[in-house]
């Protein structure tokens, strides 16, 4: 099984619009990041910019529709067309997100949340091995965001994680927004969640930026949307958490509202500094 190997950099989710920009000259990033979904097509324009930037970058595949916390099989026929995709580019990495998104043959657009049981653990856990030995590579799982908890569940998020990881050998990609917007929306401590993370098995980070809400009670919500720069709270936890890991892959996640490529490419500049004076830091 092939393990993760992404450079200890940062690293953007590309965007076609983004292309001709970074083709023009060489880009001082690491790595960069696309969604397995946009790319299951045979050819055309996509595969041709997704190759170009193949030759120059490394490369992370990140799949949002696996539903690997469904209770019921993998969809076979979503396995295969991703594991052509990863034999096409050998990207040094693929993740997929704790989440579940479809019931039947009803696909949901979305990510939602499991609860934390024993059965549930089984069930993720033989998923994971399934995907691990069709592709023969690790897996990276992302912690969720979330914005509601189950009465039911019995496994602390970060014991269930570190549980999923000895079990089968997968990796983690830490989205640090995620443990942000969630600990805000369930009143708890990002910092005393980060503790307990099994950081020992982050292979990746995300950062990306949040919107901010009122629901229904008056209370303030926090939704995870990928359309802003990244909050000064979550840069503060990226720091932290790196004092922990020394340098590790990190993403800059921008999907909706993208703006023009010099304002996304600042974003991961700085998470490139932070990066590197975490190197200094621990060399000296």
């Amino acid at each position: 099984m092939k393990p993760s190997k992404l450079p200890s950099r940062a690293g953007v989710g590309f965007k076609p619009e983004h292309f001709a920009a970074i083709d023009a000259c060489p880009q001082p990033l690491g790595f960069f990041e696309v969604h397995a979904e946009n790319y299951m097509g045979a050819g055309g324009p996509p595969h041709a910019k997704l190759a170009r930037l193949r030759q120059d970058y490394a490369l992370s595949i990140h799949g949002v529709g696996l539903s690997i916390g469904t209770m019921q099989p993998l969809d076979r026929d979503h396995l295969a067309r991703l594991k052509t995709l990863c034999d096409r580019y050998e990207p040094e990495s693929f993740s997929e997100h704790l989440a579940w998104s479809s019931h039947g043959e009803v696909f949901l657009n979305d990510l939602l949340p499991l609860p934390y049981t024993e059965a549930t653990l089984a069930r993720v856990a033989e998923h994971i091995d399934r995907v691990q030995d069709v592709l023969q590579r690790q897996m990276l799982l992302e912690n969720p965001a979330t914005y509601l908890t189950f009465a039911e569940s019995t496994i602390e998020e970060t014991e269930f994680l570190g549980e999923l990881a000895r079990r089968t050998g997968c990796g983690l990609l830490l989205d640090v927004n995620n443990v942000f917007v969630a600990a805000t929306n369930h009143n708890l401590d990002p910092r005393a969640y980060l503790a307990r993370f099994p950081l020992a098995d982050v292979r990746e980070i995300h950062l990306s930026g949040h919107s901010e809400t009122v629901d229904d009670t008056g209370e303030t919500l926090l939704i995870d949307s990928h359309d802003t720069p990244v909050k000064d709270p979550v840069w503060a936890l990226y720091e932290d958490v790196l004092t922990r890991t020394g340098p590790v892959a990190t993403l800059i996640e921008w999907d909706n509202d993208v703006p023009d490529w010099p304002v996304l490419l600042d974003e991961a500049r700085a998470a490139e500094t932070l990066l590197v004076a975490c190197a200094r830091s621990r060399a000296a």
